[in-house]
């Protein structure tokens, strides 16, 4: 498992139905491809976030596939149509088996 590994997120708290709102993640990693060697000349094993995922209430909103060319600290930004009150699940998964998730709640009215 990687170190200090954080993931945030922000949604808004409420919203009108059908609103499409913005949703913004950012998870705090090193994302390291496997192709640097450290200062003992040995290669630094990969260890990157290689899929995000995103759902609404049980339905899969965003999937992404990541690769090695994917920057440290992954931020990703979209805009999701919310119909009734629920809560956002976000899961991040690392190649050595990790997951980390987060979750956020938006109110309907």
């Amino acid at each position: 498992m990687a170190e200090n590994v954080t993931p945030r997120v922000r949604v808004p708290r409420d919203a009108t139905a059908g609103e499409s709102v913005s949703v913004r993640t950012l998870i705090s990693h090193p994302m390291e491809s496997g192709q640097r060697r450290g200062s003992d000349g040995n290669v630094i094993p990969r260890q990157i976030i290689n899929r995000f995922t995103c759902e609404f209430n049980g339905e899969m909103v965003v999937e992404v596939e990541i690769h090695p060319g994917v920057s440290t600290n992954p931020y990703f930004q979209f805009d999701a149509v919310v119909n009734e009150t629920g809560t956002f699940q976000f899961t991040w998964y690392d190649d050595d088996g990790s997951v980390y998730t987060e979750t956020a709640d938006i109110t309907v009215a």
